[in-house]
């Protein structure tokens, strides 16, 4: 694994923290589905992590709840702890699992309590208007975009970094 050079004004992957970190973010952050908005806030919470893209999460007062169902599906963060999973439903389909939450996060990340994070997989998320890339693999949800290097965890070969 070879790092991506950075240029002033971004970011390496590898520079971020671990355990990973959360901070403030106040661009303006959008997950829309076809045209139908998700979500959309400029007071986001950008979750930091070594090796993955950033991953956002959103406000509940900021996202379309009525778009969302809850499903019995959960995983587990050896860092945040239990995650909830949401599909969206949009126009009459359902787009499993689009988005997750930390209802009640493990100690250190209470911050992201009950906010919402997206799939770029399986919506169209940008970044002050910039479409961001997915992370390979589906399951970190990362948002790349062009301020952001890596290489990426997630795509095969890369589990044992």
């Amino acid at each position: 694994m070879d790092r991506m050079p950075v240029a002033s004004g971004e970011e390496s992957v590898w520079d971020y923290p671990r355990p990973p970190r959360a901070e403030a973010d106040h661009r303006h952050l959008t997950v829309r589905v076809g045209s139908i908005l998700l979500a959309e806030t400029h007071n986001g919470l950008r979750l930091l992590e070594t090796s993955h893209p950033p991953v956002f999460y959103f406000p509940r007062a900021d996202v379309h709840m009525e778009l969302l169902r809850q499903t019995q599906d959960r995983t587990v963060c050896e860092w945040k702890g239990t995650a909830t999973y949401w599909d969206a439903l949009v126009a009459g389909a359902v787009i499993p699992r689009a988005g997750w939450s930390y209802e009640s996060p493990r100690a250190g990340y209470a911050s992201i309590a009950g906010y919402l994070a997206f799939h770029p997989s399986k919506t169209v998320c940008a970044v002050d208007g910039e479409v961001v890339v997915a992370q390979d693999g589906d399951f970190y949800g990362g948002w790349i975009t062009h301020e952001i290097r890596g290489p990426f965890k997630g795509g095969p070969g890369t589990w044992s970094w």
